[in-house]
């Protein structure tokens, strides 16, 4: 195996983060976890927020379901939910579900998509999401987005995209579309 300098070797896993108030993070991720799928690594995806409908990532990475492993975990969009509690009751199993692929030693990457509004909306601790990187199989990439990324998971990463929102058009009331947002 090649580490990231093209010397024979050990690889040492990264921790790449796409953070900010723009639109791309997790489509930056999802063409990681391809690069990394087109080179024969083994990589999941766990999405944490996106609710259990077909999006067409999920569409397209089912195409590379013996390379990609692609799961849904959340519960929608969490502010829009009534019962917060069962939202936090989501969360943690969807945390706990990633922690054990991190864990497993199958994969090459794990895709943690949303993973900060989990920390910045108080589902999961910071400390647990720090211990868990820190923690991971050496050779392991892991990937993380969403907004708000606190101080101590840009400290921790060995890599941090921020994307910024300049125009988006849904303030022109614009709404969502099919093959654009989802």
């Amino acid at each position: 195996m090649e580490n990231q300098e093209g010397n024979k070797g050990e690889r040492r896993g990264l921790v790449l983060l796409h953070t900010g108030d723009g639109k791309g993070k997790s489509t930056a991720a999802f063409g990681q976890a391809l690069r990394a799928a087109g080179q024969g690594l083994r990589v999941c995806i766990v999405q944490f927020i996106k609710a259990q409908h077909q999006t067409g990532e999920a569409r397209a990475f089912q195409a590379l379901a013996g390379q990609v492993e692609f799961h849904v975990k959340g519960s929608g969009f969490t502010w829009q939910q009534k019962n917060k509690d069962e939202v936090i009751r989501v969360a943690r199993q969807a945390f706990d579900f990633a922690r054990e692929k991190i864990m497993s030693g199958r994969y090459d990457m794990v895709v943690l998509d949303e993973l900060t509004y989990l920390v910045s909306y108080g589902m999961v601790g910071e400390a647990e999401v720090l211990d868990l990187i820190s923690h991971r199989p050496a050779g392991l990439h892991l990937v993380i987005t969403g907004r708000d990324a606190s101080e101590k998971l840009v400290d921790a990463a060995d890599l941090v995209s921020e994307v910024r929102m300049i125009k988006h058009p849904y303030a022109a009331g614009v709404k969502a579309q099919k093959g654009i947002e989802f």
